[in-house]
């Protein structure tokens, strides 16, 4: 996934921070792996394959909704032709994390390394999205009063109404078909404890008192990575709130994170978002207005086209 292509949003290119969009698999090579600096939903109407979120691989079908974070590499692997939706949004028109109370999804939908993002529509669920989408899609060919503001409200629902279905969902892995082991939740708490110091699979093993195969093993199994992959996403997701949140330099996050190595922290970074952390932050910071996210109550609004994308 390192060669993935980056596509950057950028306001001041008179690009749009809100778009929905066809998915369509006869029009798009879906299986190019790709890399955007904003969240990306896939509305999977027809069809069924796999897909990727950087180096973890899952399942879909007709109904699945995938969601993907910024910089992540992504792309998917149909078996059946794909068509759906694809709705795309920046943190400058809703940032997940400062309205994390209001629509709960940092973490749920978006940002979770210990589960499969992905949630399964059945038909009243489909039914209620569509017409959510519906009013976003016609929102976004006119222009009245409070236009971003009610397409901010739209969005916020479909967010919040699908954490809701996420939750519901996420204790059954629908592949394996059966309640995630124990173990796996005494795994996530342990990487959250000790994801600054501890990065080799076989500490994790050693902890929790089994053998770095099995729990090699059972996190392939239901979570459809590498323990070396879980623990890497995790570092890397503190990695990058710190440097969208905090003026912390690079070596200082570097050597919070337990690398010695700034030079080699920034490698690892880039190999896996597709930039170096210094132009993640100046990008980002950048086209946020300027100001890093940690000095703003709120990011600013980038307005919603006026005509349809």
């Amino acid at each position: 996934m390192a060669d993935a292509s980056l596509e950057l949003f950028d306001p001041r290119n008179g690009d749009v921070a809100l778009k929905i969009e066809p998915l369509d698999g006869s029009r798009d090579d879906l299986s190019r792996p790709r890399r955007f600096n904003y969240f990306v939903m896939y509305w999977i109407q027809e069809g069924e394959g796999t897909f990727w979120a950087d180096l973890g691989c899952h399942p879909f079908r007709a109904g699945s909704l995938l969601f993907f974070v910024p910089y992540q590499a992504i792309r998917l692997l149909p078996e059946r032709p794909v068509r759906g939706l694809a709705l795309q949004f920046h943190a400058n028109f809703l940032c997940i994390e400062t309205y994390h109370e209001e629509v709960g999804c940092n973490g749920v939908l978006f940002n979770d390394v210990y589960g499969v993002p992905s949630i399964q529509l059945d038909s009243p669920h489909a039914a209620e999205m569509a017409e959510l989408i519906g009013a976003m899609q016609r929102e976004i060919q006119g222009e009245g009063l409070a236009h971003v503001e009610l397409l901010l409200s739209y969005l916020k629902i479909f967010l919040v109404k699908a954490t809701r279905l996420k939750l519901e969902q996420q204790p059954i892995d629908w592949q394996a078909n059966g309640k995630m082991p124990v173990v796996l939740d005494e795994l996530k708490q342990l990487v959250e404890a000790e994801f600054r110091t501890l990065h080799s699979p076989a500490d994790y093993a050693k902890r929790l008192h089994v053998t770095p195969k099995t729990l090699g093993k059972l996190v392939k199994t239901h979570l459809h990575k590498t323990l070396t992959e879980l623990i890497r996403e995790r570092i890397l997701k503190q990695a990058k709130w710190d440097l969208l949140h905090t003026l912390k330099p690079v070596k200082q996050i570097a050597g919070e994170l337990g690398f010695a190595d700034e030079l080699y922290f920034s490698r690892l970074f880039k190999r896996a978002t597709g930039c170096a952390p210094t132009f993640f932050r100046e990008y980002e910071t950048a086209i946020r207005g300027g100001s890093n996210l940690s000095m703003l109550l709120r990011p600013p609004s980038i307005p919603a086209p006026a005509v349809p994308t």
